[in-house]
């Protein structure tokens, strides 16, 4: 029976699902050195994140910023090192993490999400406390982590937002990345990991101060800061990029946004994001919230949607600026305070081509 009709209802397909042809035409085409336990080799690992070709086969850059970043990322995967991407919101940590592993392993989804309420044995194993009462500690009985799997596999695993979790749920993993093994007493036994094992975690800048990791924990990870995008350039790029894709998996029937929208949202979030214009003659106020590329990614393909649904699938203005205030306006009163300032002091004194952009957002912040 096919699978196919099933994983084109999936809403978010995987990245070894979304760019099936792209990593089967680089592992064909792939003639560099495979270390053991990946699909391919660290060039075509590189490729597959930073774009180029595999014959005839275009591959998409997964990543648009510094490919020495990149570089160094895969070349720690190489090693018995785990990799930590540090970054504030939006930087595209989570989307590194996952492309990284869909190339190297072939599958993405071993992941613990760090929360305040993940546990250690979601970092180890558990048990099927049913099994457990009926038959006693046995290997059916135990349920293992993602991590457990991976190291059973030799593949990666993805560990989310660690500086979310507990201390104990962190220094969990001290041994196993240290030793490369699980200890389990209950059976009397160990897991010890095959070759290519490794984890990538992510950890949020805004987060410090959260659950600080142990130094321990710190040298087990070789860390890469992943900066937000250098330029504006750079940064429409990635918008325009992401949301295109994110509109073609969700069938949006709505055009893509003009590159005149792209830029105005890009402007807005990188000036109130470091408080201060592009031309950084005056000072703006900064709101509450994560003003990321994220959010300008999310604030994009919710107002096609508005468009596509409730429009002619022409995004306008008034689309723009319902997505403006819903991504900035967090913590109502001085988000909207903030926000009232930027669109007086700032946007008002744009000219005639931010005009109808201003009144449509004066509009819903009054």
């Amino acid at each position: 029976m096919s699978t196919e009709p099933v994983m084109q209802d999936i809403m978010r397909k995987p990245a070894e699902i979304l760019y099936q042809e792209e990593l089967q035409a680089l592992i064909r085409e792939d003639q560099g050195k495979v270390p053991t336990g990946w699909q391919m080799s660290p060039q075509s690992v590189l490729k597959f994140i930073v774009g180029g070709t595999a014959g005839s086969q275009i591959i998409t850059p997964k990543y648009i910023g510094n490919r020495r970043i990149v570089e160094m990322a895969i070349a720690t995967l190489v090693t018995d090192r785990a990799l930590l991407l540090i970054g504030e919101p939006g930087t595209a940590k989570s989307w590194l993490s996952e492309n990284l592993a869909a190339a190297i392993y072939g599958q993405s989804g071993l992941v613990v999400q760090g929360t305040a309420g993940t546990t250690e044995e979601q970092v180890r194993y558990s048990w099927n406390y049913a099994m457990l009462l009926a038959q006693g500690p046995t290997p059916d009985a135990l349920v293992k982590s993602p991590i457990m799997r991976a190291m059973e596999a030799g593949g990666i695993a993805r560990f989310e937002e660690i500086s979310r979790c507990a201390s104990e749920v962190q220094d969990a993993l001290i041994s196993i990345l240290s030793e490369k093994t699980i200890s389990i007493p209950e059976l009397g036994k160990e897991l010890n990991a095959h070759k290519g094992f490794s984890v990538i975690a992510t950890a949020n800048t805004r987060d410090r101060g959260v659950n600080e990791m142990s130094t321990a924990l710190k040298r087990r990870f070789n860390m890469i800061v992943l900066p937000a995008p250098a330029d504006l350039e750079t940064e429409v790029e990635i918008v325009k990029k992401r949301v295109s894709e994110i509109a073609a998996s969700y069938d949006l029937q709505a055009a893509a946004p003009a590159d005149e929208a792209l830029l105005k949202v890009v402007t807005i979030f990188r000036e109130l994001r470091s408080g201060m214009t592009l031309d950084k003659k005056e000072k703006v106020k900064s709101p509450a919230g994560v003003i990321s590329t994220a959010e300008a990614i999310s604030l994009l393909t919710n107002s096609m949607a508005l468009a596509a649904s409730f429009g002619s699938g022409e995004m306008t203005d008034e689309d723009l600026a319902a997505g403006l205030q819903g991504a900035i306006v967090k913590d109502d009163d001085k988000d909207r305070l903030v926000w009232k300032e930027y669109l007086d002091n700032v946007m008002k004194k744009r000219g005639a081509s931010w005009r109808s952009l201003y009144t449509a957002c004066k509009e819903l912040n009054s």
